[in-house]
């Protein structure tokens, strides 16, 4: 073959070789894309952070949430970072966190870090959330903050109260995420304020469960199971029996270990409701 058409064929294979490269990492980007919205875009001026989820807001209660950070300059997505962030709300009269995970990266040859945040309160017109994240790239420290909108919801899943050994907890639904008239398994999150930053998982507890129908004469279901850990550190998980669609209220209760209950009342003919429950309607 002569010198010319060597190079020809050289240049054409490299050319395959990078467009068969280039679309690997965009086939890799989208496939870890799938299923999520964007909720927004957080910038200095030297990375972009993009968040995302599967609702594609933030909202009350229990968020899992996606990121990935853009280098500004080169245009491509940081794979080596270590991630911390942290939830500040901003109140009249104080500032306080919530419960949130450590960030991890999803898959070590991919662009996504993954984490969940529980927000127990959503912003209004004078009181509004930010969000900080403070990440390492080769050895050199960078933040960002900026103000995120968390909105509320419809039905009650956070519940945050005083103990009767007078500790503040808040306890929240997760899972299911999507109920079926079926027995579903269930996932709460059980925090204690230690102070007004710092929400350590609750070890040990017992969460009673109580479905009701209040429409429908405030009936139950048969095969609930309360909600317990595995681990310490897991969160709580338990068996949600749904018989029919429509409007249930789950009361709950916080037990200790030593079975002392800490808040929520047991569902008698004379009492209806906890005062610590969730809402779900499908």
């Amino acid at each position: 073959m002569k010198p010319y058409f060597k190079k020809i064929a050289i240049l054409l294979v490299a050319t395959m070789a990078f467009a068969s490269c280039s679309k690997e990492v965009n086939e890799t980007e989208m496939n870890e894309l799938e299923g999520l919205t964007k909720i927004r875009e957080l910038s200095n001026s030297t990375h972009t952070i993009e968040l995302y989820s599967k609702k594609g807001e933030l909202t009350v209660g229990f968020n899992e949430i996606k990121l990935r950070i853009l280098d500004n300059t080169s245009d491509i997505f940081v794979k080596n970072a270590q991630v911390s962030w942290m939830p500040v709300m901003h109140m009249m009269m104080m500032n306080h966190s919530c419960p949130k995970s450590t960030v991890k990266k999803v898959a070590d040859e991919g662009n996504l870090y993954e984490g969940y945040i529980m927000f127990q309160m959503a912003e209004n017109a004078s009181e509004y959330w930010d969000l900080t994240f403070n990440y390492t790239i080769n050895g050199v420290n960078y933040s960002i903050t900026s103000e995120i909108d968390v909105f509320e919801t419809e039905k009650r899943t956070v519940n945050s109260f005083t103990g009767s050994d007078n500790e503040r907890y808040l306890v929240t639904y997760i899972e299911p995420t999507e109920p079926k008239v079926a027995i579903n398994d269930m996932k709460i999150g059980v925090w204690k304020m230690e102070d007004m930053m710092s929400f350590p998982m609750v070890n040990d507890y017992t969460v009673k469960i109580d479905p009701r129908m209040p429409s429908m004469g405030n009936h139950s279901s048969p095969n609930n199971e309360n909600a317990t850990q595995s681990n310490p550190g897991d969160f709580y998980e338990g068996k949600l029996s749904l018989t029919m669609t429509g409007y249930w209220k789950i009361n709950l209760q916080l037990a200790k270990a030593d079975g002392t209950i800490l808040k929520g009342e047991e569902i008698t003919s004379t009492v209806e409701s906890s005062s610590i429950f969730f809402e779900i309607e499908f």
